[in-house]
C-alpha cells in the first residue's frame, strides 16, 4: 500500500461558496434518491468530482482516498479537488481481489490511526468493486463507522458494488465472508471514467446488468437485444439507461431490505442480487479469481435457469434466452475448467448456504424469483453438466 498526506489550503469564502454551487446536479446528471434509516443519493452523469464536498460535509477534516494502485492518474484530480477543503490522506491499494485480505484493511486502519482520523472524517473510495468493498469495509469498522462516498471507476462496481452498503474482505475460505453493512454517504457515478476502462472489464460489468434485467427489469433485456454490443460505448445513451435502471433494480431491492433477511409475499428480498452468485463465487475462488466477476456471474446465471429448469420452473425457452442475452454482450455462458465437486464444495462455503443446505434464487418467469433450498445432487450434477462440465 502506498500512501501520501498532503494539507488543505486556508479555507477562503470562495472556496465555501464553490462548495454550495456543487449542491445542485446540472442539467443532464441524474439522481437516484436511496431512502431508508440512512438516505443518500446516487448520482450519474459525466465530470461528477465537484460535488464531493457537498457529499461529505461541513464538519468532516480529514479525508482517506482509497484508490486502486493503477488507478493513480483517475485518482490524482479528485485528490487535488479535495485538498482546497480538507487534509487529504491517499492510500494506493492493491489492484482487484488482493486488496480484500485483513493486511490490507489493517495497514489502512493503522494509517487513519497515525494521521489522527477521528469520527467526523471521512474515506472516499475510488476503483473497481474489490476497492468499494475494501474501502466501504475500513470505513464501517474505523471508530464503529466513519462517512464513506464510493467513486467506482468500473461498470460492475457502479451497479453492483458502490451501492447498497455491503462491505467486505475474503478469506481463505471464501469470498467476503468478513465485512458489514455501511451504507455510503454517496455515489458518484461518472461514467466518463469509463472512457480509459478496458473493453474486457465493461463486458464483465454487463453481467449484473443483464442479471437485473433477469431478475427485475425486463427493459433491460429489450435494450441489450436491440442494441449492437459495439454501440454500448462509455458515452452511449444506450449504456447509461442500462446503468440507470440496473441502479434503480438494486435501489428498490435494498431500500425493502437493506440486512438482506427477506422480503414480502414470498420474495427473496436483497437475496434476489445474489442470482447466480452461489455458482459465481465458487467459480471465483476455484480459479484463484482468474475468472472477472461478472463472467462468472453470466455462467452462474445460465447455471441456475438450467437447475430451475430440471426442477420445473422456467421454460426452456427461458433458459435460452439466459444463454443469448449474456453471450449478445460478449459474456461466457459455458465452463468446464473445474469439477463438479470441486465446485460443489466451494458452493457449501457460500454464505448463502443455510447449514448443509444450499440456497439458489431461481425464477419462475421473468422478474419472478424465489428461493430453491436444498435441490437434489443429481440436479445440480446435471445443470453443471448442461453448462459444458468435464466429464
Amino acid at each position: 500500500m502506498t500512501k501520501r498526506q498532503t494539507r488543505r489550503q486556508h479555507r477562503s469564502q470562495q472556496q465555501q461558496d464553490q462548495r454550495a454551487d456543487h449542491a445542485a446536479p446540472t442539467a443532464g446528471d441524474t439522481v437516484v434518491h436511496v431512502g431508508g434509516a440512512s438516505p443518500y443519493d446516487v448520482v450519474i452523469g459525466h465530470g461528477l468530482a465537484g460535488r464531493l464536498p457537498t457529499l461529505l460535509g461541513e464538519s468532516v477534516e480529514r479525508v482517506a482516498v482509497l484508490y486502486a494502485g493503477t488507478l493513480g492518474a483517475l485518482a490524482d484530480p479528485v485528490v487535488d479537488a479535495l485538498v482546497e477543503h480538507y487534509d487529504v490522506l491517499a492510500l494506493g491499494l492493491p489492484d482487484g481481489e488482493r486488496a480484500k485480505t485483513a493486511p490490507v484493511a489493517s495497514d489502512c486502519w493503522e494509517a487513519l490511526g497515525e494521521a489522527g482520523f477521528t469520527r467526523s472524517d471521512a474515506v472516499v473510495t475510488i476503483g473497481g468493486g474489490a476497492t468499494t468493498d475494501l474501502g466501504g469495509f475500513v470505513a464501517a469498522t474505523w471508530l464503529r463507522g466513519v462517512r464513506v462516498v464510493h467513486v467506482p471507476t468500473t461498470l460492475l462496481a457502479m451497479v453492483d458494488a458502490a451501492v447498497g452498503g455491503k462491505t467486505g474482505i475474503n478469506t481463505g475460505a471464501g469470498k467476503n465472508l468478513v465485512g458489514s453493512f455501511h451504507e455510503p454517504a454517496g455515489v458518484l457515478c461518472d461514467l466518463a471514467l469509463l472512457e480509459s476502462l478496458p473493453h474486457e472489464e465493461l463486458v464483465a460489468g454487463m453481467g449484473e446488468v443483464v442479471k437485473c434485467g433477469f431478475i427485475a427489469d425486463p427493459a433491460i433485456l429489450d435494450v441489450v437485444e436491440r442494441t449492437d454490443p459495439a454501440a454500448l460505448t462509455w458515452d452511449s445513451a444506450e449504456l447509461r439507461e442500462l446503468v440507470e435502471r440496473a441502479i434503480r433494480v438494486k435501489v428498490d431491492v435494498v431500500v425493502d431490505d437493506l440486512r438482506e433477511t427477506g422480503g414480502a409475499d414470498g420474495h427473496p428480498g436483497r437475496e434476489v442480487l445474489n442470482y447466480g452468485h452461489t455458482l459465481a463465487h465458487a467459480i471465483e475462488r476455484t480459479s484463484d479469481y482468474t475468472v472477472r466477476h461478472g463472467e462468472a456471474v453470466a455462467i452462474g446465471c445460465v447455471y441456475v435457469a438450467e437447475l430451475a429448469s430440471r426442477a420445473g420452473s422456467l421454460d426452456p425457452a427461458l433458459v435460452e434466452r439466459h444463454r443469448a442475452a449474456f453471450a449478445r454482450v460478449g459474456l461466457p455462458t459455458s465452463y468446464d475448467a473445474a469439477t463438479f465437486d470441486d465446485l460443489h464444495a466451494a458452493m457449501k462455503v457460500d454464505k448463502k448456504a443455510r447449514g448443509s443446505q444450499l440456497r439458489f434464487v431461481v425464477l419462475d418467469d421473468l422478474a419472478a424469483p424465489r428461493i430453491l433450498a436444498g435441490p437434489g445432487e443429481d440436479d445440480l450434477r446435471a445443470a453443471y453438466a448442461a453448462i459444458g462440465a468435464p466429464s
